[in-house]
């Protein structure tokens, strides 16, 4: 489980330094033969600061609480 614990803290620090991430989509509108009409759209995937508190809370509890050898 500790193991598990320090990904966790990893990926909670890393939601508090980026916020969210951007990536284009593109979609086939019409497609009549050689003719082919494409659209771009940029999409936004964002996640709330206490996401990253939450995990990376977890994550130290899971490091803490682990069984000792």
């Amino acid at each position: 489980m500790r193991v598990f614990g320090i990904i966790l803290i990893v990926i909670g620090i890393a939601m508090f330094l980026f916020q969210g991430f951007s990536f284009t989509q593109e979609k086939n509108v019409v497609d009549l033969g050689p003719v082919e009409i494409n659209k771009k759209e940029k999409k936004n995937v964002s996640w709330p600061t206490y996401a990253g508190a939450i995990v990376t809370a977890v994550g130290a509890f899971l490091v803490f609480s682990g069984k000792k050898k």
